[in-house]
């Protein structure tokens, strides 16, 4: 099993930035990949971010050119770069990873969720 664990959620100013990680742990080598998503008040979870563990990334339209996703296998994390948030960017943001169990059926883990919220 893997298990996920945020950090980095907070409060932050429209135009500001924040940075959010993910740390793996359990059966990390059995992660293929990571992603972010996020689910705003009364909204759908939705893909924000996603990032292969070779490094191919994939970005929701709604956030390219202002989010970077990035990940260090070696310490099992995963980083999402928020610049340039706007108020609708407020969510609770939930880390994911796709990983393999023991029978090589493709499982998918997600961390506790961290609060991002944009608002002056």
């Amino acid at each position: 099993q893997v298990q996920l664990a945020e950090a980095g959620g907070g409060l932050v100013q429209p135009g500001g930035s924040l940075r959010l990680s993910c740390a793996a742990s359990g059966s990390t080598f059995s992660i293929n990949g990571m992603g972010w998503y996020r689910q705003a008040p009364g909204k759908q979870r939705e893909l924000v971010a996603t990032i292969s563990r070779g490094g191919k990334t994939n970005y929701a339209d709604s956030v390219k050119g202002r989010f970077t996703i990035s990940r260090d296998n070696a310490k099992n994390t995963v980083y999402l770069q928020m610049n340039g948030l706007k108020p609708e960017d407020t969510a609770v943001y939930y880390c994911n990873a796709d990983f393999y169990n023991n029978y090589g059926i493709l499982l998918s883990s997600w961390g506790q969720g961290t609060q991002v919220t944009v608002s002056s």
